[in-house]
């Protein structure tokens, strides 16, 4: 689904998503999302007048089993190895998994949530195969020239991109903008977080970004703007 001008969403906007930065130079991908993402992803690219061989990176703003879905499927046909903070590489391996206490829950939200990754190939999730190193304040040489920033607190090595070629930060699951567990809409702090006070003060980090579209793992693209964003995450935490 377009988005924008060159940025396309898989998945369902209120639970899992991944999302195409598409340019000339051909396609970076930001997360995986669950394995069935694997048709999604050659249906939409095939939507596009493009194939796999048109792919160029995979970015993965952190190593959570909903975020890895096809990686280790790309690496294994394309030879592409993901880019991932060096502190969640053995979480997208599956050596590292979650525990806690998440929060407020509702029926429903969670068994649409577990129903929808369960049905998409959640429950077929394959260790993420090749991973390349990225570092706080790292441009990439793919398309879109995207910058990593650092924001743990989600996970340890959970990292947000800003990709000003199409006007967008992805932030992953340093927010959402539906609660997979509650079904709250609008910009929040996001559930299965580790650290959430560390979250929130890593945000401090994005502040001064100019972009319009904020894009999260789970919910709706925003359309806000960044600085809203942040402001609401901030006044829900």
């Amino acid at each position: 689904m377009e988005i924008a001008k060159g940025l396309h969403r898989l998945g369902s906007s209120d639970i899992i998503n991944s999302y195409l930065v598409v340019s000339e130079g051909g396609v970076t991908i930001i997360d995986a999302g669950i394995s069935g993402y694997w048709t999604l992803l050659q249906r939409e690219l095939s939507r596009l007048g493009l194939s796999l061989d048109d792919v160029r990176a995979l970015i993965l703003t952190h190593g959570d089993s909903d975020h890895i879905g096809f990686a280790a499927r790309l690496s294994k046909e394309k030879g592409i190895a993901a880019y991932i903070h060096p502190a969640d590489e053995q979480r997208a391996h599956l050596e590292v998994k979650k525990s806690g206490n998440w929060g407020p829950m509702k029926p429903g939200p969670v068994a649409s949530f577990f129903m929808y990754s369960a049905l998409h190939g959640g429950l077929r999730t394959l260790p993420a195969g090749q991973l390349q190193p990225v570092s706080d304040g790292e441009v990439l040489d793919v398309p879109g020239s995207p910058r990593i920033i650092h924001a743990p607190g989600h996970t340890p090595g959970s990292i947000a991109v800003h990709v000003p070629a199409v006007d967008a930060l992805f932030l992953g699951d340093t927010f959402t903008t539906r609660n997979v567990l509650t079904g709250a809409t609008g910009p929040k702090p996001a559930p299965f977080t580790l650290q959430p006070a560390q979250a929130v003060t890593s945000l401090d980090r994005l502040d001064g970004i100019d972009a319009t579209w904020v894009l999260p793992g789970h919910g709706p693209a925003w359309n806000g703007g960044a600085a809203e964003a942040l402001r609401l995450i901030r006044a829900s935490a």
